[in-house]
């Protein structure tokens, strides 16, 4: 909004004429008597007021040859008509602002009626008070309160949920997920395994506490391994290579008879190595054989 300073109302030249003169209009001498001169014409008193006065934009009457005049972007008004539309102060000699709808506005009503409005009590924002800005709306500092304790949330970290704002602590009460381990809220990042969410750093290995996130990892018994911990703690030995049969790569299926586990590649006659996955073996002695080789045993 620009605002103006006005110079302050007008007058019509007025003059009394001394020798015989004519009335552009009426024709009436104008000798001794009271006259304007507007465009180069003389007019008396009476047919200017009623056919060459301006119009007062405010009381729409005829601005009279007697009447202090004020002018602004070709529109006219008396001197007590020019005045502010909200609070009705004189401006004749005041700094004043123009709307789009045409009114003449003060200085503060004009900066009260462009300022924002209050997303909390939707009274105006004055310039140079306390307020709260996001994403394009604004609040008086102290209407903009967290929805759960309703206190003030002035500078703190916020989150909203809808429309609606929490303060850090009572976002974590009402909304907050609890750590599978230890319990306590995930206010931020955190993970999610089996559906259940977890801290970043409680997600770690149970034996040597590393990190798991983004890692190969193995569950057993409600707890979690990175897969060189669960090789040597955990895992069961195969009984044909005796290495770790930790369910990664080549070692994803198993063979399980009794007590004796084996990777399925392990899983061959003693004797003639026939793979005996799927099909039919003899057990003698710790070690696996083809039906054909124990028949020679």
């Amino acid at each position: 909004m620009t605002f103006y300073r006005h110079s302050g109302p007008r007058s019509y030249t007025s003059s009394i004429m001394t020798e015989r003169f004519n009335c552009f209009y009426c024709r009436d001498d104008l000798h001794g008597k009271k006259y304007i001169q507007k465009d180069e014409k003389h007019v008396c008193v009476r047919c200017f007021d009623k056919l060459c006065a301006n119009t007062c934009a405010e009381c729409r009457r005829p601005i009279g040859a007697d009447a202090k005049e004020l002018t602004h972007k070709n529109r006219h008004w008396h001197e007590d008509c020019f005045r502010c539309a909200k609070c009705y102060k004189p401006l004749a000699n005041e700094s004043f602002a123009t709307k789009d709808d045409g009114k003449i506005m003060c200085g503060k009503c004009g900066a009260r009626e462009d300022s924002p409005r209050c997303q909390g009590c939707y009274k105006v924002i004055m310039p140079g008070s306390q307020n709260v800005e996001y994403k394009h709306k604004v609040w008086h500092e102290e209407c903009f309160i967290c929805f759960e304790c309703k206190q003030p949330i002035r500078s703190q970290s916020f989150l909203p949920k809808g429309d609606e704002f929490y303060c850090s602590a009572c976002h974590e009460k009402k909304f907050a997920k609890n750590c599978a381990r230890c319990k306590e809220p995930i206010t931020s990042g955190g993970i999610n395994y089996q559906d259940k969410p977890w801290h970043s750093e409680c997600f770690v290995c149970n034996t040597c506490k590393k990190p798991l996130a983004g890692a190969r990892f193995t569950a057993h018994e409600d707890d979690f391994y990175c897969v060189d911990c669960y090789k040597t703690s955990v895992a069961k030995k195969c009984s044909g290579c005796q290495n770790p049969i930790t369910g990664f790569g080549r070692g994803t299926n198993v063979v399980n008879y009794e007590d004796h586990t084996w990777h399925e590649y392990c899983f061959n006659c003693k004797k003639c190595s026939l793979s005996l996955a799927h099909k039919r073996f003899v057990l003698h002695e710790e070690n696996i054989y083809c039906p054909d080789c124990a028949k020679k045993l």
